[in-house]
């Protein structure tokens, strides 16, 4: 769709806006395009006025919006921004013909609001309220939202201002999904990097204990990721944990958790040194129960290999068990996905994360054009998931959309009572700063106010990681700075925002 804009330059707002409403278009703004939007902001004084015209394969459409401007410049420029998003939504609404179940939010967080209409006191169903009439959210979207804004806010409480999550990132993998676009290697094509790279995260891991500890920051949720940690040896996965303990003192950590997402990386004898070292909790995620959808996505294990990587963890005796599960994988249906959610049931994982396909540009189901199921498919997938769930005992913890999600709908965790995964709460409502270590991480620091979000990013692949420390050094020099006094950060709280 070609965008056009007159009298402001919200290209960012305005581009992911268009990504939410209509996620198979793409911004342009050069040469022509049978779709096309004009944005148009004037402003007199204080009221500002926003006008969109939109002509969506064909079909035209108008939306107009006004207000009286408040507040700080800060606080200006986002309601003048939240303007031309309402009226862009109205247009799209109009010429598109649709009902989004998140309305007009754009957002990675759709529960934000929520939190802060919380945070002003309103009640839950005020605050559920309030998406609907004023965001165009739908009800159980809403009710969804409120949920987990009430957790958030609980967890938060808990957290001081020098608490953190440590995050490390191990990008290798048995194969590439088809739906991934992580920066993660094939073993089979890098193992010969596996070794350098795990040196290297191990000078990284040792500095950072370090600096926690020169700077007074309690680790409070661990999390190893990928890529798939348990591509590791046990041995490898054994002398990388014991780094950790040695460099980090997890005396308040609530949490230890790595990803045996997996089940052809799943071992007995990995198991047992995740258990020997403290883990708490392990993610098992076969995506899909069916197999002709796991071979359409590139994986190399069935759905009994799943079952048996269950049965090992089970044996095991980890405290929590995670299993993913994605709507809308290439070559699934409604069927086959209500019967990999019962399957994920009867398994008895008490964690159970419904994603929704997020068609990422760099993934073979972009880049090759896969076949996937319609949003409407997509749709009948999620409206089985959430009643299931919720008869099942579990509830929503977390909640977070991503760009170009099939159908416009949203990522959720879900939980038995007192099962919660902190680190994902704390991450994805940005609670407290993350200290990430590893290729491809993102340190984020959270401190206190509006835009008190920051962020450095290691190098992106294991080469790049090996071969230059010093990037190492320079983020967490940044991380180091962020802590020091007098200037202590603090957790977000009521009405602050990023």
């Amino acid at each position: 769709m070609r965008l056009i804009f007159e009298g402001h330059h919200e290209v960012y707002a305005i581009e992911q806006t268009l990504m939410a409403l209509l996620p198979e278009e793409r911004p342009i703004y050069e040469g022509e395009d049978p779709s096309w939007a004009k944005i148009i902001l004037t402003q007199t004084g204080d009221r500002a006025s926003a006008v969109t015209e939109m002509c969506y394969r064909g079909d035209m459409g108008r939306g107009e919006c006004s207000r009286t401007l408040c507040g700080t410049d800060y606080e200006k420029e986002g309601q003048r921004r939240r303007l031309l998003q309402m009226c862009f939504f109205k247009a799209a609404q109009s010429a598109a013909h649709i009902t989004p179940p998140w309305g007009s939010l754009t957002g990675v967080r759709p529960d934000k609001v929520a939190v802060e209409a919380l945070d002003r006191g309103e009640t839950p169903e005020e605050a559920q309220r309030t998406l609907e009439e004023d965001y165009f959210v739908t009800p159980r979207r809403a009710m969804l939202a409120a949920q987990t804004a009430a957790i958030t806010r609980r967890v938060r409480e808990d957290l001081g201002p020098k608490d953190i999550g440590l995050y490390v990132g191990i990008p290798f993998c048995p194969t590439r999904c088809a739906y991934c676009s992580f920066v993660s290697s094939s073993v089979e094509k890098s193992f010969h990097l596996v070794e350098p790279y795990l040196a290297a995260l191990k000078a990284e891991i040792a500095s950072a204990g370090k600096l926690c500890r020169e700077q007074g920051l309690r680790v409070r949720a661990f999390y190893m990721g990928g890529g798939t940690p348990t591509t590791l040896t046990a041995v490898q996965m054994d002398e990388l944990l014991a780094s950790l303990t040695d460099s980090f003192d997890f005396a308040v950590c609530g949490e230890y958790t790595v990803e045996a997402g997996r089940p052809d990386t799943v071992t007995l004898e990995k198991l047992r040194v995740l258990k020997r070292h403290g883990i708490t909790r392990i993610s098992v995620n076969p995506q899909t129960m069916e197999d002709r959808v796991l071979s359409a996505i590139g994986r190399r294990h069935s759905a009994a290999q799943v079952l048996t990587a269950m049965e090992q963890a089970a044996a095991v005796g980890f405290e929590h068990i995670n299993m993913d599960l994605i709507a809308g994988l290439p070559e699934d249906d409604p069927e086959g996905f209500r019967r990999s959610l019962d399957t994920c049931l009867q398994l008895g994982a008490d964690n159970i994360t419904v994603h929704t396909l997020s068609l990422k540009k760099g993934s073979r189901i972009t880049l090759e054009g896969l076949r996937i199921p319609t949003a409407e498919a997509v749709g009948e997938m999620l409206d089985y998931a959430d009643p299931t769930l919720r008869a099942a005992g579990y509830g929503p913890y977390y909640l977070y959309r991503q760009k170009y999600m099939s159908g416009s709908f949203e990522n959720v965790g879900w939980c038995k009572p007192g099962s919660e995964n902190l680190y994902n709460i704390y991450i994805m409502s940005e609670l407290c700063s993350i200290l990430s270590c590893g290729a491809g991480g993102s340190t984020k620091m959270v401190g206190a106010g509006p835009r008190a979000i920051h962020r450095v990013f290691n190098l992106k692949y294991p080469v790049e990681y090996t071969a230059r420390p010093e990037k190492i050094a320079e983020n967490q020099a940044a991380f180091a700075a962020f802590y020091e006094e007098p200037s202590v950060p603090a957790p977000l709280g009521a009405g602050q925002t990023d």
